[in-house]
């Protein structure tokens, strides 16, 4: 099949990839196990991929887990090794009954002992949501070790009027029913004790939530190939009943741009131009890091990478490129 001469590069990468994605398998050159952080506490890892570039993905939440990233982030297994990592008190990582380490310096201190574990000189760091605050904060705290960063979908790098501005949009996306599925889902979720039932809450908690975190729903629902129920039920529950209220207040009322102007990390921020969180306050990221580019991506919201992988994954590769 050929291609016009006139077709942007991106479409073709876009092309090639749809070709290569039903050929690559999600479980193919998987290796799992836990690293060891200072206190004791147990982060659970999944590597994938074979290439010799190794990136160390984040997730969001920080109450989810590697499992809300790693179903969508097959593309990246390519050409590169990646490690997902459960944060502490999420997935299968240690869940602390001692929850005063369930805080922003704690995060910093357990990536940390992952690019230790791994022996990783310079990390280049790939997160989503809230994930890029971690990545930034860590990137601010050990400089020396950041090779490089992509941050999509992210929180902005001050909270402000932020939690407002996003609760308000968020709101605006889902109908009366919606409202009162999620919050129904979320009660039972707080006092699901079995496994079954956790799970059952967690799938219809997220089957409200997703709308309103994605540009067309109907469309791209589908598209989305990560789990976020397929973890440990136990974890499931505690990262989304403690660790994601915990750890998100721990930073305070953050604001890290000045510190983001002292770094010289190369940083591509990828935002869809349908999120619930605003693109203004997104672009703070990019007038705040002296070496960043931002990549706006239409007809997608949060999930902007698999609402739109033919745009997202060649912007990526070029940027890993460089």
């Amino acid at each position: 099949m050929s291609m016009p001469r006139s077709t942007p590069r991106a479409i073709i990468a876009g092309f090639v990839l749809s070709l290569l994605l039903p050929m690559v398998s999600p479980l193919a050159a998987q290796r799992a196990g836990y690293v060891t952080a200072p206190d004791g506490a147990r982060l659970f890892y999944r590597s994938a991929g074979r290439g010799t570039d190794t990136l160390v993905a984040i997730h969001g939440g920080p109450g989810v887990d590697l499992e809300s990233i790693a179903g969508d982030f097959v593309p990246l297994t390519l050409m590169h090794t990646v490690i997902f990592y459960d944060q502490r008190g999420a997935g299968r990582s240690t869940l602390p009954t001692d929850t005063t380490t369930l805080s922003a310096t704690q995060q910093i201190a357990d990536l940390e002992a992952v690019r230790v574990h791994f022996g990783i000189d310079r990390l280049t760091l790939i997160a989503h949501s809230y994930g890029p605050l971690l990545a930034a904060t860590y990137a601010i705290a050990h400089p020396e070790h950041m090779r490089r960063m992509i941050l999509i979908g992210p929180v902005p790098p001050r909270r402000g009027e932020f939690w407002a501005r996003f609760a308000k949009n968020s709101a605006a996306r889902m109908d009366s029913m919606l409202r009162r599925q999620s919050a129904e889902a979320n009660r039972r979720l707080q006092r699901a004790t079995s496994d079954e039932d956790i799970r059952s809450a967690c799938r219809d908690y997220w089957r409200a939530a997703m709308v309103p975190r994605l540009a067309e729903p109907a469309r791209t629902l589908p598209m989305i190939h990560a789990d976020l129920c397929a973890s440990d039920a136990r974890g499931i529950r505690f990262g989304l009943t403690t660790t994601n209220r915990l750890v998100m207040g721990s930073y305070g009322d953050w604001d890290i741009r000045p510190q983001l102007r002292t770094l010289r990390v190369p940083t591509l921020v990828i935002h869809g131009e349908q999120e619930a969180i605003p693109m203004d306050l997104v672009e703070e990221w990019i007038s705040s890091l002296p070496n960043a580019t931002l990549v706006r991506v239409p007809r997608a919201a949060h999930f902007a990478y698999a609402e739109r992988p033919d745009v997202v994954w060649p912007a990526v590769e070029a940027f890993l490129k460089r």
